[in-house]
Formats: structure tokens, C-alpha cells, sequence
């Protein structure tokens, strides 16, 4: 009842009213009014793009299961020995942070000063150790 009516209004002032004329007049109701409609049109609209998105998104989600299910799954190969795992073995009940494994070669330089070097530079890249690859450190001399 109110809010058609006020609606009425602001069509009706949108057409009549020159807010450069230094007369112009609204009230403080008024304006806290129009700001409320501007706020519930911004939000319906983004309400609007939120739904687009998430129906979009599981459109893609619905192409892309399709498609891997289209592939073929690979041949199984003839069961071979396993291959030796260079990897060292890992205690039972030990927890290992997930890619902190791997083979660094050292070259004329001890463990504890490779550990103290890969902790140096995970610090300076401000980057957690699990994440950084190191493939070989070697002692530079001139």
C-alpha cells in the first residue's frame, strides 16, 4: 500500500523536479526512502548474478563429468615386478606433511647445514618448506 504509492511518487517527481534548482526540497524520509530502494534494487540484482553464476558453474561442473566419463580409461599393463623404491621408508606412526618427500643430492656439504640452508630460504620466499623443491645444494668455493 505504501510502497506503490511512494513508488507513484518518485516517477512522478523523477519528471517534474529539477535538482539544480536551488528550491529543490526533500525530506530527510524521503531520502532515506530512495536510499532503501537503491540498496534493495543493488541487492536483488546482485541476488540475481549470484543464482546466474551457480547455475552456470554447475552447467560446467555436469560438461566436464561427461566429457571424463567419454574418455577411455587407459589399458591395464601386464603386472610387472615392482620397481625399487628409491625413496627412504617412512616409520610407522610417523606423519609426513604431504610433499616433503623427495631426494635432495648434496654435494660436499653436511646435513645439518642443508637443513639450516633449505629453512633459510623458505623463510626469505616466506613459503612453507613442504612446498619448495630443492633437486641438489652445493658448497660454492672461489
Amino acid at each position: 500500500m505504501f510502497v506503490p504509492t511512494l513508488l507513484q511518487a518518485a516517477a512522478d517527481v523523477g519528471g517534474k523536479v529539477n535538482t539544480a534548482d536551488p528550491s529543490f526540497k526533500i525530506s530527510i524520509g524521503q531520502a532515506l526512502l530512495y536510499a532503501l530502494i537503491g540498496f534493495a534494487i543493488v541487492f536483488a540484482v546482485l541476488l540475481i548474478l549470484n543464482i546466474f553464476i551457480r547455475i552456470l558453474s554447475a552447467v560446467v561442473r555436469a560438461v566436464e563429468g561427461s566429457t571424463k566419463k567419454k574418455e577411455a580409461p587407459p589399458a591395464a599393463a601386464p603386472a610387472a615386478a615392482p620397481a625399487a623404491d628409491s625413496k627412504p621408508a617412512i616409520p610407522a606412526g610417523m606423519k609426513v606433511a604431504d610433499g616433503s618427500l623427495g631426494d635432495v643430492k648434496l654435494y660436499d656439504v653436511d646435513d645439518a647445514t642443508a637443513a639450516m640452508i633449505m629453512a633459510i630460504v623458505a623463510d626469505q620466499l616466506d613459503a612453507p618448506l613442504n612446498e619448495l623443491r630443492f633437486k641438489s645444494i652445493k658448497e660454492v668455493t672461489k
